[in-house]
């Protein structure tokens, strides 16, 4: 993990993206005091047609009239 101050930075900010982007955390300071860590954004795998097959289900009796134990719920 890398930690250079924040004025140095504002100079080098190309070279710390660099280095996030190669995997390695860059901490930027204050005072001698952590503020900010720059790390890669995650790559998230995108989600197609089909991709929540055998995890969402209907019931068959889904669009059957309810029972009289949900009547007070449809008042």
């Amino acid at each position: 993990m890398s930690q250079i101050d924040i004025a140095e930075a504002k100079t080098k900010l190309q070279e710390l993206l660099e280095i996030a982007l190669n995997g390695e955390e860059v901490v930027i300071t204050k005072d001698s005091h952590p503020v900010v860590k720059l790390v890669p954004v995650p790559d998230k795998p995108r989600r197609g047609f089909g991709c929540m097959k055998d995890l969402i289900w209907v019931a068959d009796d889904f669009d059957e009239p309810l029972t009289e134990e949900f009547k007070e719920y449809m008042e």
